[in-house]
């Protein structure tokens, strides 16, 4: 028999301004979260108000993790110091690896409607850090979307759900990333392995995560984090009303962390390092290889 695992912290988002002048909803990190390692920071960007959006994300460093933009709605184009440019679209994924350091672009493709997505970093283990910066566009057609008896559909970014596996591979670290839609009156179980972190962030409808730290379960209404204790599965259930949430799990690395802006290393030293080879214009990663 499975362990079940319980519901440790619930997190409302927090409204943030990023970027050009984007607004946001940040889950974490906040004053009530730093990380939930190996994840740094998950970012709900969806919006009607093109005033919200419209200012996007100029050309910024990263280094020292991946991110992972997901839509739902709308477009975003993209380009970046490999070379990558594009727009990624309503299911797409944009998982690239910044690794030693790499610039690149996000911004709005359109100037009315619905534009909503996600983006998570996900932290890279120190021997890692420095890494080759590599890039991943992953189209919506490319992602599996299986539907179990009770009716829930499971998109599968990465990971694996019975014998759908996800399509973003050759990553350092080996997260679960599900999208799963629950219609009213279903269950649904994921097997997690033990001492992953497991958290869900539901951003649509109403849903039961199971039991918290005092053995009582309720439901929760969208938009929530909501993080697992230990366990070997979770289980969510609908009641009159449907959800959808993202779930997403991986193995903590368990080292320190020291981060300014957008670069997360695991030393001070580091974070100056990347500051200097910023205004030395040798911080992306062909320039470094060039010296």
């Amino acid at each position: 028999m499975s362990r079940p695992r319980v519901i440790q912290q619930i997190i409302e988002p927090q409204p943030v301004t990023e970027g050009a002048g984007v607004h946001l909803q940040r889950t974490f990190p906040s004053s009530a979260l730093d990380y939930l390692d190996p994840f740094l920071l998950l970012d709900d960007f969806s919006s009607d108000n093109p005033d919200d959006y419209i200012a996007g994300f100029p050309m910024h460093p990263h280094r020292g993790i991946e991110t992972v933009t997901y839509m739902l709605e709308g477009v975003v184009r993209h380009r970046d110091t490999l070379g990558n440019s594009g727009t990624i679209g309503a299911g797409d994924v944009q998982w690239m690896t910044a690794g030693g350091g790499i610039m690149h672009e996000e911004m709005p493709e359109q100037t009315q409607g619905r534009l909503a997505g996600f983006q998570l970093w996900v932290n890279l283990p120190a021997r890692h850090k420095m890494m080759p910066p590599r890039y991943q566009d992953i189209s919506a057609t490319q992602i599996p979307e299986t539907t179990t008896d009770s009716g829930v559909k499971i998109r599968v970014v990465t990971g694996q759900v019975g014998d759908q596996q996800g399509p973003v591979a050759d990553i350092v670290v080996q997260p679960l990333y599900l999208d799963i839609t629950m219609p009213p009156g279903s269950s649904f179980t994921q097997p997690i392995e033990p001492d992953h972190t497991a958290f869900a962030y539901l951003f649509e409808g109403t849903a039961s995560f199971g039991a918290d730290v005092q053995g009582k379960t309720h439901e929760i209404a969208a938009s929530k984090l909501v993080i697992w204790g230990d366990g070997e599965c979770v289980e969510v259930q609908t009641s009159t009303r449907g959800a959808r949430f993202l779930l997403i799990a991986g193995q903590p690395l368990h080292e320190p962390i020291a981060r300014y802006g957008p670069f997360v290393m695991n030393t001070r030293q580091e974070i100056l390092q990347a500051l200097e080879d910023l205004r030395n214009d040798t911080f992306v990663y062909e320039s470094r290889s060039s010296r």
